[in-house]
């Protein structure tokens, strides 16, 4: 008698979730009325996963307004599988507003989904209720023949051979979990010191000074963070956000018309980076009119002529110029069309000269200065991208009122649609990371790092609320190229910048304020790990190398697993952000698509041969 065939998913996240409702979507092509056996392998409840879990703080908010994020699919996806259409978050909460939607949550969740907008930047605790809604619809979605079985308990070991079935090694459980495919959509890991981070813990220990490495903030303990006392925080993105209002707000504090009003319960936050300043703002306003044609100049042609050398890519060498040339053409269109009398020339005439002039050169910059009247109106994405650089301060107050008149100016610029151009680069950005998921392939730390300092911004809210605690004293900034250093003798941790030179900050508290770097080598994983000792294709920046088509895991000759996917930001497919916009052509949900068609045909042709043997 043959058996049914089994899949394991390993992760019940977003990611999890979105290969479960593509496995609805393309069973009843690909698979038909056969059975099969889903086993979903994670610690934490599906829907939301650990990032998404319900109970987290209410003061912790996404960075994405809710009109701006689904979980279906939609007609500018380019996939093979059906299009399955579903509500973005916000009209999710208008259904069950007006009762069309029925959902379990506690009382403090549906008083918050009675209260949100389109515009508004939901709790996690509220998009957990989101995920969970959209788990539970795939998983009816599903035929009558396929049984999803949910297993508690975290995944620590994936073993067996190319050919035949694997085995799922749970936690707490004696026997493993056999499966003839497994799909890994497990998201953040945590991750082993480096040698820096190392050697900042023992500093510390030897001290008794305080030292949080690289963390998912909401799960760090702050409380070893005193009152009133300095600490050095290292990072200005989206996990300083948190870290600032967990311990702000979250230790009593309150705003009041743009005053923050203290507790008395706050440290006192000295915060730098590398580029010194906090990542751009969401942009407060809505795209109206003409959408840039995109890609135009980083797109199929482009990148199979770029990438037809004899040698490996180089991505400053090979891509970044089309990629810069993509977004001048996305921020340039949208100037011409939505703003021409800002314009001196003609469309049509400016855009076929910008196609043949080299980025940077001195050509393409007469052409915009002659194009382009007002200097505020052109492009420039060194300076967006690093506008400390070569600035220098003679004191940190100087920095502190620079710093505040910098992010005033970006507020004001990010919610004002005359600036629209920018909305249009934003929509470059989503493009081009499109193209790059569908090379696959390393593109380093510095693409992913700029397109987040641009594209990944906090809410502007969260910005204002940084800008009081500056003037309360609460947060002091450090400036750009920050750097920690010990003192042996003193016992402290120092910190120094390139902004205010010749000037340091001292404290017994150190924060890093980022996510673990998402790399194979440094992983407290074993069930990554495993898989490179297993024989995996690691990146030179330590990601887990995938294939671009379908997501199979790569050895290191070359070859796709049969047996084996991964999706998330450990691999070479990491997309751009956790979730999609409407109507952005989605390119997590072509790999899930991808990934669930070749798992499904995979499985459809094993279960019509002898699985006595298989």
């Amino acid at each position: 008698m043959s058996r049914t065939p089994v899949l394991a998913v390993i992760g019940a996240g977003p990611r999890g979730t979105g290969v479960v409702e593509r496995i609805a979507a393309n069973a009843a092509e690909l698979y038909g009325d056969r059975p099969l056996d889903i086993h979903l392998v994670d610690p934490y409840p599906p829907g939301g996963g650990r990032i998404w879990r319900a109970d987290q703080s209410p003061l912790l908010w996404m960075n994405s307004m809710a009109e701006d994020v689904t979980m279906y699919t939609d007609d500018t996806v380019p996939l093979d599988g059906p299009v399955r259409p579903g509500p973005a978050l916000h009209t999710w909460a208008a259904g069950v507003r007006d009762g069309r939607t029925v959902i379990e949550a506690a009382p403090e969740i549906l008083e918050e989904i009675r209260r949100l907008g389109g515009q508004d930047f939901p709790s996690r605790r509220l998009q957990s209720a989101y995920l969970r809604w959209v788990y539970d619809r795939a998983r009816a979605a599903l035929p009558p023949g396929i049984t999803v079985h949910e297993h508690e308990g975290l995944a620590h070991r994936v073993t067996g051979p190319r050919d035949g079935r694997q085995h799922v090694w749970i936690e707490g459980t004696a026997e493993p979990l056999v499966a003839d495919l497994v799909v890994l959509t497990v998201g953040h890991f945590d991750a082993e010191p480096d040698d820096e981070q190392t050697a900042l813990s023992a500093f510390a220990a030897r001290h008794g000074l305080v030292h949080l490495p690289p963390d998912f903030t909401a799960d760090t303990d702050l409380t070893a963070l005193p009152a009133g006392e300095p600490v050095i925080v290292r990072g200005l993105g989206l996990a300083f956000i948190d870290l600032m209002v967990l311990l702000t707000e979250g230790r009593g504090g309150r705003h009041e018309n743009g005053v923050y009003v203290p507790s008395g319960q706050e440290p006192v936050l000295y915060v730098g980076s590398r580029r010194g300043v906090p990542y751009h703002s969401k942009i407060g306003y809505t795209w109206q009119g003409e959408r840039p044609p995109l890609p135009r100049h980083f797109g199929p042609d482009q990148l199979t002529q770029a990438l037809d050398g004899t040698g490996p890519a180089d991505f400053r060498r090979d891509l970044w110029p089309l990629i810069a040339r993509e977004l001048g053409h996305a921020h340039y269109h949208r100037l011409f069309t939505a703003h021409p009398e800002r314009t001196a020339v003609g469309l049509a005439d400016f855009e076929e000269k910008y196609a043949v002039a080299d980025p940077g050169s001195p050509e393409l910059a007469a052409l915009v200065a002659s194009a382009v009247p007002d200097p505020a109106d052109r492009l420039d994405l060194d300076a967006l991208d690093r506008p400390l650089d070569g600035v220098r301060h003679a004191s940190y107050d100087a920095l502190q009122d620079a710093l505040r008149a910098y992010i005033t100016a970006d507020l004001a610029r990010r919610h004002d649609p005359r600036h629209s151009p920018d909305l249009g680069v934003f929509l470059g950005l989503l493009s081009v990371y499109a193209q790059l998921t569908r090379l696959g392939g390393d593109t380093g730390s510095h693409w992913h790092g700029f397109f987040s300092h641009l594209a990944s911004g906090p809410p502007g809210q969260r910005l204002h609320e940084l800008l009081a605690l500056s003037r309360a004293g609460i947060v002091r900034f450090l400036g750009a190229g920050t750097t920690v250093e010990t003192d042996e003798e003193q016992g402290v941790f120092r910190a120094r910048s390139a902004t205010v030179p010749g000037a340091y900050t001292e404290a017994r508290a150190l924060v890093e304020a980022r996510l673990p770097d998402p790399s194979l080598r440094h992983t407290r994983s074993t069930l990554l790990s495993g898989l490179y000792e297993d024989g995996a294709a690691g990146t030179e920046s330590g990601l887990l190398a995938v294939d671009p088509a379908d997501s199979r895991i790569l050895d290191r000759d070359g070859r796709a697993h049969p047996r084996r996917f991964a999706l998330g930001p450990y691999t070479t497919a990491r997309s751009s952000g956790a979730f999609t916009r409407p109507r952005t052509g989605g390119p997590a949900f072509r790999q899930n698509d991808a990934t669930a068609r070749t798992a499904l045909a995979f499985l459809r042709d094993l279960s019509c041969r002898d699985l006595r043997t298989a």
